[in-house]
């Protein structure tokens, strides 16, 4: 078929080539469209023969599972019900589950609604808060704003930050000696295996390698004892520094940002003082007092828990630090001197534990780290 016979026909007469009438021929191609096409009876009788059920309203509604079966069936199972097909059925008037829908989403867009009213008001409330005490840090190191100081606490803050300081420029040495101190231990025990083997292969200076292997290898034991106690004073320094006094300025850190939040409210609270009394500035000031008793109740919890933190800080580093300076000399001492029972007891005393040679060696991470 071409193109509906059109293309058979010479423009401006009204007779086909062949001397054929036109009408006859459109008639023709228009019966062979509709034998080749679908079947429009098969497809009503499939459509109508779909469950229907009566609506409240007294209207007829299709089952949709119906609908798409029969749909697949007409078509050979190639046939996928499009969702606008879909939707304009199960949720046409009258029908139950198009009755539920907006029944089901009422809640779910309230919860939204919700939500979104909560995150705006917190992002609005950090807004403001975040501009005061901005506000206030400008003004404190310009000199215009006032500062709430506690001269005393102040001054042990600072000491506690100046001791982590000091203890972390010991820790740094005390790294190093024990890395350079594991080195010369590798080396020590490198020497003495080079000596036991040229004693086999030396008879005529057989005794004198084997005097200085043993030395090497009784230098090598003691010294990986010195290391047991050296790791053992950098771990518990390690502890101190880096944990227990950074517990306590993680919690100064809190307490400064309560108190430049406390002086921030406390400055506009006595700002909206000044101003004229009328209805909307009382409503504004007693909102401003309610804030600054919120902040101030906040800032004075902070500084009780500094002060107690900063009490239990200082007995604990002496305590500490009293065990682990002992252990320090009474080992360096020991070994230095060479005697090895006391270097020994003082490993007992302690109640420290030697690890294998292999273990002693720090990975090249640490290595790195401690050679930058």
């Amino acid at each position: 078929m071409s193109d509906l016979g059109y293309s058979n026909v010479i423009p401006g007469s009204g007779e086909a080539p062949n001397g054929t009438d036109p009408n006859d021929t459109f008639e023709q191609d228009l019966q062979d469209m509709l034998r080749d096409g679908p079947n429009l009876t098969d497809n009503a009788s499939t459509v109508q023969g779909g469950g229907t059920t009566h609506s409240p309203s007294g209207q007829f509604t299709e089952d949709n599972d119906n609908f798409a079966t029969s749909q697949q069936a007409s078509h050979g199972g190639g046939y996928t019900p499009s969702p606008g097909s879909m939707y304009s059925r199960g949720t046409g008037y009258g029908s139950q589950q198009g009755s539920t829908i907006p029944a089901q989403g009422m809640p779910g867009s309230q919860r939204f609604l919700e939500n979104s009213k909560s995150k705006i008001d917190a992002i609005k409330t950090w807004s403001v808060s975040t501009y005061k005490c901005t506000r206030q840090i400008i003004s404190e190191k310009l000199g215009r704003g006032s500062k709430t100081v506690d001269l005393q606490l102040e001054a042990q803050i600072e000491v506690l930050r100046d001791t982590q300081r000091k203890y972390a420029n010991i820790l740094r040495l005390s790294r190093a000696l024990t890395n350079h101190f594991y080195q010369v231990v590798q080396t020590q025990r490198a020497l003495g295996d080079a000596f036991t083997d040229l004693a086999v292969k030396s008879p005529e200076l057989q005794d004198e390698f084997t005097y200085n292997a043993e030395t090497q290898r009784n230098l090598c034991k003691n010294g990986e004892t010195l290391l047991g106690a050296l790791n053992f004073f950098t771990s518990n320094v390690n502890t101190l520094c880096n944990k227990t006094m950074e517990d306590s300025l993680i919690t100064i850190r809190q307490y400064e940002t309560a108190r430049v939040e406390y002086d921030a409210y406390r400055t506009d609270m006595e700002a909206l003082q000044l101003q004229p009394r009328d209805s909307a500035t009382v409503a504004k000031v007693e909102e401003s007092k309610r804030k600054y008793s919120v902040h101030k109740e906040k800032f004075d919890k902070l500084r009780g828990d500094v002060a107690i933190k900063l009490k239990f800080l200082e007995e604990n580093k002496v305590k500490v630090m009293h065990k682990q300076l002992l252990l320090f000399h009474n080992a360096i001492s020991a070994y230095f001197s060479g005697n090895q029972q006391a270097l020994d007891a003082t490993l007992k005393q302690f109640s420290i534990k030697l690890k294998p040679p292999s273990e002693n060696m720090p990975s090249f991470l640490e290595s790195d780290a401690h050679q930058q």
